[in-house]
């Protein structure tokens, strides 16, 4: 099974009686060939949009999750969201977590903008 040259797989025939195949035979083993080759192209592709709409909407997620820690730091720590976004970074550059962990955190109130690692002068 080839998708312009490219091998994607590979298809086995048995046949209960000894001998080449006729010409029908070989017709029907091809138009096998080309159905399964297609279904297994049509597989791949919804795999891929299905893991494309996964990953976006998890940086959907992530992005509104941050935005919201920005705020409440923000609003915790006096500050502007520029300033709120860095001590963000910069505690979860420290205690080596991804930054969404450490915004859903200060989303849920399990870390208060007090509690962040304070930022080191440039």
């Amino acid at each position: 099974m080839r998708l312009r040259g490219t091998v994607i797989g590979a298809l086995n025939l048995f046949r209960s009686d000894e001998g080449s195949m006729g010409d029908s035979d070989l017709a029907a083993a091809q138009a096998l060939a080309d159905v399964a080759t297609i279904a297994i192209l049509q597989h791949r592709v919804a795999m891929e949009a299905q893991s494309l709409n996964e990953q976006l909407n998890y940086a959907l997620n992530s992005r509104i999750a941050i935005e919201q820690a920005k705020g409440v730091v923000a609003e915790q720590a006096g500050v502007g969201v520029d300033e709120a976004f860095r001590r963000l970074r910069n505690h979860a550059r420290n205690h080596n977590r991804r930054l969404v962990e450490v915004a859903q955190d200060v989303v849920e109130r399990e870390l208060a903008a007090a509690s962040l690692d304070p930022l080191r002068p440039s």
